[in-house]
């Protein structure tokens, strides 16, 4: 049996002189806060340290922060108001984590943070194919990487291949040192960096020489077909139609892919149409596949990302390449996507 690592947080009062109310008389909110979370409650000076497994330990920290925020407008705490809290955080909590991505990195919490997200991962684990646009920051593709890793961890898959085409923006690939794999790292970096937030650094190193993770350029899957496995095309909108078709033509059985992409960055020359807005039309209507559209909204990077991509869009005054993409969260068969 896995031992549960132990963990220590302290809190500063925000008002040292309300720690009576916050306490209770005899300590006694301190005691039902003990005997309904399961932690460890220790009060030193102007501090209180908690002690407890991780989750009752943030649950702890969130109901304390919830009663020192309704101090800050009233004098005292009845017995009734700090089991309301505790109750309304347990719930919370609980629902949160049914949202969680289990994967391999320890205190790692990966959930989709805005409906649209949601509405992504949900596409993801009930679709075998699932077509997702969406500007810079969405999560697109950190969010296909999660999925994967939890269905690899899960034993539902036994292989993740993550793809890329290499192309450039506004930069030529004979101008950069080294060999064709140093040439192509630079694009798979992305991938690379999503994949060291699921699982440390050792663990990726030997589930690559083992096989159990492929990070390749587009180009080398041709001719390949890919059971039991997660197959992710990340930056989808530089593809050309005849590169998609090669791509979505490697589904094997037991298998999900996940096509991923921006229409308003591609970089392919004007006179060649993107693989992933000739797909999405072409693809529209056939039962199973899943069209996702996220917006400005779900961007989730820093706050002035948001204000960026604003700001591109009013200058471009909503021309550019952009697919005729099905409304946020339906299928491709017009059936409404279930939200969780």
């Amino acid at each position: 049996m896995e031992k549960r690592l132990i963990v220590n947080l302290s809190i500063v009062l925000e008002q040292p002189d309300k720690k009576l109310a916050l306490f209770g008389a005899a300590d006694r909110h301190l005691r039902m806060l003990r005997q309904s979370l399961g932690v460890g409650l220790v009060s030193r000076d102007d501090e209180l340290h908690i002690s407890g497994q991780r989750e009752q330990v943030d649950r702890a920290a969130a109901v304390l922060h919830q009663l020192q925020k309704k101090l800050r407008s009233q004098d005292w705490l009845s017995l009734e108001e700090v089991g309301s809290v505790i109750r309304d955080t347990i719930e919370q909590t609980r629902q949160r984590s049914a949202d969680e991505i289990d994967v391999y990195a320890r205190g790692r919490a990966i959930r989709p943070k805005t409906a649209g997200q949601q509405r992504y991962v949900q596409a993801m684990l009930s679709h075998d194919l699932t077509f997702c646009t969406g500007p810079a920051g969405t999560g697109k593709t950190y969010l296909a990487v999660a999925v994967a890793a939890s269905l690899l961890k899960q034993g539902a898959v036994k292989r993740i291949v993550l793809a890329r085409p290499a192309v450039e923006a506004g930069e030529r690939l004979g101008f950069l040192p080294g060999d064709l794999q140093a040439k192509v790292n630079p694009y798979l970096r992305p991938l690379f960096d999503a994949l060291h937030d699921m699982m440390d650094f050792e663990q990726v190193k030997r589930f690559m020489v083992n096989d159990i993770i492929e990070v390749i350029p587009l180009a080398f899957m041709r001719g390949r077909t890919l059971n039991q496995s997660v197959i992710i095309l990340d930056e989808a909108q530089n593809t050309t139609s005849a590169q998609m078709l090669m791509f979505l033509t490697r589904l094997g059985h037991d298998s999900k892919m996940i096509v991923t992409g921006d229409a308003s960055q591609v970089d392919l020359p004007d006179n060649i149409e993107s693989g992933l807005i000739d797909a999405m039309d072409r693809l529209r209507g056939i039962r199973g596949i899943a069209l996702i559209e996220l917006e400005r909204e779900d961007i989730v990077r820093h706050r002035l990302v948001q204000n960026i991509v604003n700001a591109y869009e009013r200058q471009r005054g909503g021309r550019g390449r952009s697919p005729a993409a099905a409304p946020r969260g339906l299928e491709s068969s017009g059936a409404p996507e279930r939200e969780q």
